[in-house]
């Protein structure tokens, strides 16, 4: 009986997959307002050629990305989808990410998740830990579909909760061949959970969603999202550190950007409601390709990192593809945009063996 039931479940979606025909905007990216000029928290690099680039993703949302590439390189090359951190956007700490690995050989896409920077999705400065997975696996389609691109050798990077979703998407997306979660937290066990799971337990979670529930009534009723509030422009007396941290990133000249959440009004008040009963490493121990994950030694994050290591399976005569990086000494920002502490002579050489 479960063997029929399977085999007529594949053939309805079989019957479907053949008899739908795709709408337009999802070949045809809606045209989306990009800035002209180098607006970016980071200096443009001589070495790479750049450009702006759109796709569209699974849901029919256009994502708005840069795109770079060695100069006088000799495609098909090697390519890597970059995003994050949760709440940044391109022209910050992906960007930088993607034009240092575009100078060392490889094509990078730096991509605003859906609702997000330049991207398209209405209504703004949402988040979804399914659309945000598919947003990597678009950049992806993108990618392996470019003519300058070797298909059978694209990786991704995920930077804080970015890094999350890298993972997921990894033990979701096969054609991903290498993956790297920098500075990683799982968003998912923040948010139901809080900081170092202070707030485990099905009491704190019935009142976060009592709060969550009650926000939902008003946001209907005044017919717009509140904003849950970004990096708060003052700092209080007894701010922790990684808050400072936070700041020094993303309100002053080092990370400001107009369009980040995190510099300015932040995401809607609603969006931890997803990620309560969304377990982002459900599948981690699943995934076949190389996985490398890296966390500074300081980092009020480090036991996200260390603990989704932990739940990632080597693969059997492959020893060596499941990988975890301790930076001696670094914060959580720290691997933002700290090119003397970034790690990229690794992330070069982890790249280099698992996109051949």
């Amino acid at each position: 009986m479960k063997r029929t039931a399977i085999a007529l479940m594949t053939a309805i979606l079989s019957l479907t997959s053949i008899n739908a025909q795709p709408e337009k905007n999802m070949t045809h990216p809606r045209t989306l307002k990009l800035s002209s000029e180098w607006d970016k928290t980071f200096p443009k690099s001589n070495k790479v050629n750049h450009k702006k680039v759109t796709f569209t993703n699974r849901y029919g949302i256009t994502l708005a990305a840069d795109m770079y590439s060695p100069k006088d390189a000799i495609a098909p090359l090697p390519a890597i989808a970059v995003c994050g951190p949760f709440g940044a956007v391109k022209e910050q700490c992906s960007g930088l990410y993607a034009q240092e690995m575009a100078e060392n050989g490889f094509i990078t896409l730096a991509f605003d998740p859906s609702f997000t920077g330049e991207s398209g999705g209405e209504p703004r400065y949402m988040t979804s830990p399914d659309i945000n997975t598919e947003d990597f696996s678009a950049a992806v389609d993108f990618l392996v579909t470019d003519p300058s691109v070797n298909p059978e050798t694209v990786g991704i990077i995920g930077i804080c909760g970015w890094g999350g979703l890298a993972i997921n998407t990894a033990a979701a997306d096969p054609r991903i061949k290498a993956t790297v979660a920098s500075t990683m937290y799982d968003m998912s066990r923040v948010n139901s959970n809080s900081y170092f799971d202070s707030a485990d337990s099905a009491e704190d979670r019935d009142k976060l969603r009592a709060t969550l529930a009650a926000q939902r009534t008003e946001d209907f009723r005044n017919g717009i999202p509140k904003l849950g509030g970004g990096v708060p422009d003052v700092l209080p007396e007894d701010a922790p550190k990684f808050l400072r941290d936070y700041f020094d990133y993303y309100k002053t000249s080092r990370g400001y950007h107009p369009r980040s959440l995190n510099s300015n009004s932040g995401r809607n008040a609603t969006s931890p409601i997803p990620w309560i009963n969304f377990p982002l490493m459900s599948r981690a121990g699943e995934i076949k390709n190389a996985v490398m994950i890296i966390h500074g030694e300081k980092a009020h994050s480090f036991y996200f990192g260390s603990d989704a290591y932990k739940k990632l399976s080597v693969v059997p005569g492959n020893d060596n593809n499941k990988l975890f990086m301790v930076i001696p000494g670094a914060s959580h920002t720290d691997l933002y945009d700290r090119k003397d502490i970034i790690p990229f002579d690794a992330l070069i050489r982890f790249f280099n063996e698992y996109l051949k």
